[in-house]
């Protein structure tokens, strides 16, 4: 079990750095949006499913609803954060941001 715990959280932090990385190293604000939502959300549901089997290691009925409310947690955040990012994404939109183009090099 605790290797299986392990692994997830490990798979969020991996997540996580990813998205870090994602957001710094894109070149503009919807770009930058998408490792942010995406990677975030996966990072959050691995890790929160890790907790939540972690909390699980020794049953009772306290445990089990604390890895409840622990899963609601993940469905809670699962819907909230790409409708997040679509809100952001809406807004900038129409605040008139404009996509990044790649610029031709002349020479």
């Amino acid at each position: 079990m605790n290797i299986i715990v392990i692994v997830f959280i490990s798979f969020g932090l991996l997540f996580f750095l990813g998205g870090a990385i994602g957001i710094i190293r894109m070149p503009d604000f919807y770009s930058r949006l998408h490792p942010a939502g995406k990677l975030d959300t996966l990072a959050t549901l691995s890790m929160v499913i890790g907790l939540a089997l972690f909390n699980l290691h020794h049953f009772s009925l306290g445990t089990l609803l604390v890895s409840i409310k622990l899963f609601l947690i993940v469905f809670f955040v699962s819907l909230a954060s790409p409708t997040a990012t679509h809100t952001i994404v809406d807004a900038g939109m129409r605040a008139g941001l404009r996509h990044w183009t790649k610029k031709k090099q002349r020479g």
